[in-house]
């Protein structure tokens, strides 16, 4: 009687091994810690860039000069003194002529003759310009435009691989070079 119980403590060591074994068997280095997801490399057949054009607007600013001129008024002094110096005489010279209303307008005639003769004898002592100075000086005026390019850009990589005699093809966003890390899925049939 004493054997049967050392034989089934027997038994039950060894099954516990043999199941031991075999769970550490199916571990493998390429099998993730967390999800016990497996993973491999696999060939890369052909990895060929995917290419999209752009256009590309730079600003390009472009400056000159010009000439920009402008007056200045330099008048005498005595300009306006001639003016009113005139129109003053002309007035009382008006004014002695005619009596009652067209003594009025005599006056007013004599004033306006006076002021336009006093302004003509102060622009011919001041010269033609009558103080008027006409001066230039270079102003720099820019401008923006634009330059449009077309430019290649790589969005990524059409990538075809090989994992156990079949072919496969995806999408990568860089260039995996020589091999691929794959994930794979064992699952029972069933």
């Amino acid at each position: 009687m004493n054997s049967k119980p050392k034989l089934a403590a027997l038994a039950s060591a060894a099954m516990l091994i043999g199941t031991s074994a075999s769970a550490l068997a199916d571990h493998d280095y390429r099998t993730a810690r967390n999800d016990r997801a497996m993973y491999d490399y696999a060939p890369v057949i052909s990895s060929q860039p995917i290419i999209n054009y752009v256009t590309v607007s730079t600003p390009v600013r472009e400056c000159w000069e010009e000439m920009h001129y402008y007056s200045v008024d330099r008048r005498a002094r005595g300009t306006s003194g001639g003016t009113l110096l005139g129109a003053v005489i002309g007035g009382v010279i008006g004014h002695q002529f005619g009596s009652g209303r067209g003594n009025d307008a005599a006056t007013v005639a004599g004033s306006l003759i006076g002021a336009a003769v006093g302004s003509d004898s102060a622009r011919r002592r001041n010269g033609d310009d009558y103080g008027v100075e006409r001066h230039g000086r270079p102003v720099e005026r820019c401008k923006t435009s634009y330059q449009e390019r077309r430019e290649e850009r790589i969005d990524g990589y059409r990538v075809t691989y090989r994992y156990h005699g079949q072919k496969y093809q995806t999408e990568m966003p860089y260039d995996p070079g020589r091999k691929i890390r794959v994930r794979v899925d064992v699952r029972p049939a069933g």
